[in-house]
């Protein structure tokens, strides 16, 4: 159960306590933030409220920890992250039921995303002893008009203190995939947790707790993003921000110093389907990529661009899928659950809608209670209706009947989004050239659009972000290079 047995210290009463100096703490504003369960939109959990003068406190403890982290073995880093990984997989229960109830998340979704998570951890540990481990050696005649007079050497170094900002959709697995490549790389690391999957961000901070990295090393900062959000992004001991989310990600970035950036702020994934497609693979990836995890994905399918010859079959290949979705509470691990807040459910019944209005066809009937929103496919949708271009991050999908690629790829381009988007056709040459056309940062050729395996690059274009994720990137990202360069009184020459 969350917060008993071997995670028993960091809850206190009624409230989870924040981590700061290898310890579980109070806050001293003596105020808490409710986390609503999304299906029974009752208060589930309750976090610590921090204060701007207990964010300068971490900040403090992180610029001093990193400089002892910075001189610890690259082995010893990694070895502490293994541990951590294997924490985290064996106490996978309590992340696991914490996913389920503050952010609705399928019961085997919820443990899958765990173990993932513990997964990537011990990769990035792998690489980073690979990437880091390794420098450059450069000579001076290389470059004309020089001798070799000059040896240089190159190595990665630390930036400093990383802010991370994971989202709630995927707390553990996308804090993670900021954490681990900040620690291996010689960072400290601050942690500021959504509130929807704040409480399973904490629980997994304790399993690097128990692991047993240095003190103030890692911080975890709940609290009101109206009081200490803006204060944490523009905090000058900050070296770097990873963030994932949306629109807020703009806003940072407006405000953030001279510091490098790594952003993710959502997609309008399309994807265009063209005649020569296999259209039973067409609806089973509409299916997983429309609604899994009832559409509240990046890379969810949020678009689908059909060519009109084959428009129908597909439209009824969904429908028959659509009808056999499981709807219901996360613990009975249901197809499609509640959406994250009632604002969220709002949101997309304001498109749903609006689509109605402007003579979209509703493949099924429309019905919500709560924050409960049935699986809903919408055919003839034009670009006029706010569903064409909005992210709903919900459990509907829009599709729009083209009548050539060009029309499918200057809709996808005219977004301002650019995550990923996808092509299913049998020919590989147009699948090529499409993606090429495509501005996106990814592109899936025959399936859904998909974040992982974590280690592959992802990135988007336009507003959908800045830099770029997946291990190796992200270490990249997370250090800057190191030169030294040796000047010699006379020309050196290789073998005498």
């Amino acid at each position: 159960m969350a917060g008993t047995g071997l995670f028993a210290e960091i809850l206190d009463g009624e409230v989870y306590k924040y981590y700061a100096d290898g310890e579980w703490k109070t806050s001293s504003s003596g105020k808490s933030v409710a986390i609503i369960n999304p299906a029974t939109r009752k208060t589930q959990y309750k976090v610590q409220a921090c204060t701007q003068e207990e964010v300068n406190a971490v900040m403090e403890l992180a610029k001093s920890a990193q400089k002892s982290w910075a001189k610890t073995p690259l082995w010893k880093r990694a070895e502490l992250l293994h541990k951590a990984a294997a924490i985290l997989k064996d106490n996978k229960a309590p992340m696991a039921e914490s996913l389920v109830k503050e952010i609705a998340k399928p019961a085997k979704d919820s443990v899958t995303e765990v173990v993932r998570s513990g997964d990537l951890i011990s990769y990035c540990a792998e690489e980073g002893v690979r990437i880091l481990g390794e420098g450059k050696f450069l000579l001076s005649d290389s470059f004309p008009g020089n001798d070799r007079t000059k040896y240089c050497l190159t190595s990665k170094i630390p930036l400093g203190v990383v802010l991370a900002i994971p989202p709630f959709n995927y707390p553990v697995n996308l804090a993670v995939s900021k954490i681990a490549p900040a620690l291996i790389a010689g960072n400290s690391l601050v942690l500021k947790p959504p509130t929807q999957g704040a409480v399973s961000c904490l629980h997994m901070v304790h399993c690097f707790h128990l692991a047993g990295f240095p003190k103030g090393l890692i911080s975890c900062i709940t609290g009101k993003g109206s009081e200490i959000g803006d204060f944490l992004t523009m905090h000058p001991a900050v070296n770097c921000i990873s963030f994932t989310g949306g629109d807020t990600g703009i806003s940072i970035s407006k405000k953030a110093g001279m510091i490098p950036l790594q952003m993710e702020l959502g997609g309008k994934d399309a994807c265009i389907v063209l005649e020569d497609a296999d259209l039973d693979l067409v609806a089973s990836n509409i299916i997983k990529g429309g609604f899994s995890y009832s559409g509240q994905r990046c890379t969810a399918v949020k678009v689908v661009l059909v060519m009109e010859s084959v428009a129908d079959e597909v439209v009824e290949k969904v429908k028959a899928k659509v009808a056999k979705l499981t709807v219901g509470p996360p613990e009975e691990n249901s197809d499609i659950t509640a959406v994250v807040s009632e604002s969220s459910a709002n949101f997309i019944e304001g498109l749903v809608m609006d689509a109605k209005e402007k003579g979209a066809t509703f493949c099924q009937e429309y019905k919500r209670e709560g924050n409960l929103i049935w699986p809903l496919l919408l055919d003839n949708v034009r670009p006029d209706m706010r569903i064409a271009w909005e992210e709903p991050f919900g459990p509907v999908v829009p599709v729009l009947r083209i009548n050539s690629i060009e029309e499918g790829i200057n809709h996808c381009n005219a977004s301002n989004f650019g995550l990923q988007g996808c092509v299913f056709t049998k020919d590989i040459n147009k699948a090529i050239l499409i993606s090429d056309a495509m501005e996106t940062g990814t592109v899936q050729i025959n399936s859904a659009p998909a974040r992982g395996p974590d280690h592959f690059p992802f990135q988007g274009l336009k507003d959908s972000g800045i830099g770029s994720q997946g291990v190796t990137n992200s270490i990249n990202l997370m250090t800057k290079v190191k030169t030294t360069v040796i000047n010699l009184p006379t020309p050196s020459y290789s073998m005498g």
